[in-house]
């Protein structure tokens, strides 16, 4: 019978003392055991309460994650997309008007067609652009300079495709996560790109 190469470590080989850091003070310690995390009993005590803290955030988070409604999904799908279009849009000026991208002021994500007008399209993103917020909130998105501008931008044939586009689309609570985490995925590498450009 053939005998086995494995030989299990005993004595003061498998006790070999380690340099660890302390996972809740972050000081360096000496362990003797891979269960052993932090340094000190004062140490284990606070830690066992940071990671009972933890859980309960999490379950928090969990459960107003549970009992949000659809519109509160469609309200933070939005403003993560809109983040996306400002990004996007960085070096752009105002869609409706003459302001540049250098202006001082708040720019916001204006839609061509509203929000309650055509709800099916308030994620397309060829009817999302950037403006200033005289613009878009104090002129009603300023359609007059919006849509010449966006002839120029996205062609005749998109602009009539928005205009007369009549489709009913129902945004799902998982379509609205999904998107929600794919449009922060978007705009944090934009965000990444942008910064990039600018240094």
């Amino acid at each position: 019978m053939k005998r086995s190469a494995f030989k299990p470590k005993i004595g003061a080989a498998a006790a070999r003392p380690r340099q660890k850091k302390c996972r809740q003070c972050r000081e360096p310690f000496t362990s003797y055991n891979s269960l052993h995390v932090v340094c000190s009993p004062p140490c284990a005590l606070a830690k066992v309460a940071a990671d009972n803290e933890r859980i309960e955030r999490k379950e928090i988070r969990q459960a107003k994650e549970r009992i949000k409604t659809k519109a509160q999904h469609a309200q933070e799908a939005q403003a993560v997309v809109n983040r996306y279009v400002r990004l996007r849009d960085a070096a752009d000026g105002c869609i409706s008007c003459d302001k540049p991208a250098e202006w001082g002021g708040q720019w916001h994500a204006s839609h061509f067609r509203s929000r309650g007008a055509a709800p099916h399209l308030r994620f397309n993103l060829l009817n999302i652009h950037k403006a200033c917020s005289v613009c878009n909130s104090h002129l009603s998105g300023n359609l007059m300079g919006y849509r010449p501008k966006l002839i120029e931008k996205i062609g005749a044939d998109r602009v009539e495709w928005l205009e007369c586009n009549q489709a009913v689309a129902r945004h799902d609570i998982p379509y609205l996560k999904r998107l929600k985490a794919v449009f922060a995925k978007k705009a944090r590498r934009l965000e990444k790109r942008n910064e990039a450009v600018l240094t």
